[in-house]
């Protein structure tokens, strides 16, 4: 399946599509004494497809929702934001999930509420396959993998699907331990990175699965596996692109992080999406690094993400950079 660059585009079908689910988000801003939450949108998925969309590409969205009032506002989400979710099914027996993000001196902590939603009844036999084999790019998560067992499962079928029509496979392990124990996470995710073409990990994930703790380690061990391209994400100190030819230290993009809920996604959109456009390795890495930073300078996972002008701007101005602009997230 290896290949040098995603297959040529199917006319009126998306570039990217990406599986898994989306959620509502209520973000503590910090006002009120730590009471008053900004409502905003997350998903890590869904993230990363709004992210690949605003940079340019054509993006589809695969899940299910609840008939609820947040299921309604998920889909205007996406209607504005250009993403397709015509294949977003509505089951009436379930629910759409939500989650809360609140702040402290250990950073950000997520309380989710997703148990028995309606993305986790997901299940090979009500997979759309139609729109992954006409895709370049499928991406899904560890999560993906992780909220069902019965998604799980899907999300198996949808690679077999992607592999057999040459479509890339793309893979953020994305570790949520509440979902799922480090034994079946550590099987699960690394059968996986050996069947993807873009590996998305985050370093503190690849940790946890694989008790190596250098970087290129790391990136070295996702190679071995089988990942064709891996984007090693190393948060405030950049990320690391690499292929078994070619090998570039990202650094990070100059930024002033308040929240970084979601700049994991939003650098996984972004690379995939300049991939995608054609860009070699280490562009889509800076590109993606820039994507990444500026998404934490505001609250929420989807609202700061950039768009194409305004990471051009910042890539332009980044040849003369302000002395007082601190360097940060990548």
């Amino acid at each position: 399946m290896a290949a040098s660059e995603p297959k040529a585009a199917t006319p009126g079908a998306a570039d990217i599509v990406a599986y898994g689910e989306a959620m509502v988000e209520f973000n503590q801003t910090g006002e009120g004494g730590g009471r008053q939450y900004l409502q905003g949108f997350g998903g890590d998925t869904s993230n990363f497809a709004i992210a690949a969309a605003r940079q340019g590409a054509r993006v589809a969205y695969l899940s299910a929702l609840g008939d609820d009032p947040y299921g309604a506002m998920l889909r205007r989400l996406w209607d504005e934001e250009g993403v397709d979710h015509t294949h977003v099914a509505t089951d009436p027996a379930a629910f759409s999930a939500i989650y809360f993000v609140t702040h402290g001196e250990r950073g950000h902590q997520f309380s989710f509420f997703r148990t028995g939603s309606a993305a986790s009844r997901m299940a090979p036999a009500t997979l759309p396959r139609a729109p992954i084999e006409a895709a370049r790019v499928l991406h899904l998560s560890g999560i993906s993998l992780a909220i069902s067992p019965s998604a799980c499962d899907a999300g198996y079928a949808a690679i077999d699907c992607a592999r057999a029509a040459g479509t890339w496979v793309s893979f953020d392990t994305n570790l949520r331990l509440k979902l799922w124990s480090v034994q079946r996470a550590r099987a699960v995710m690394s059968d996986v990175i050996g069947l993807c073409d873009i590996c998305l990990p985050s370093y503190d994930d690849v940790v946890a699965i694989t008790g190596l703790t250098e970087p290129d380690a790391l990136v070295d061990h996702c190679l071995r596996l089988g990942a064709k391209t891996v984007a090693l994400k190393l948060g405030e100190q950049g990320a690391i692109v690499a292929s078994a030819h070619e090998r570039h230290r990202i650094a990070p993009a100059a930024c002033q992080p308040v929240d970084a809920t979601g700049a994991g996604d939003a650098f996984g959109g972004a690379f995939v999406a300049r991939l995608v456009a054609g860009d070699d390795l280490a562009s889509a890495g800076r590109y993606a690094a820039t994507v990444a930073a500026l998404s934490t300078e505001g609250y929420g996972a989807v609202a700061p993400i950039p768009r194409a002008a305004q990471v051009r701007a910042l890539t332009q101005a980044a040849s003369h950079p302000a002395a007082d602009r601190p360097r940060s997230a990548g």
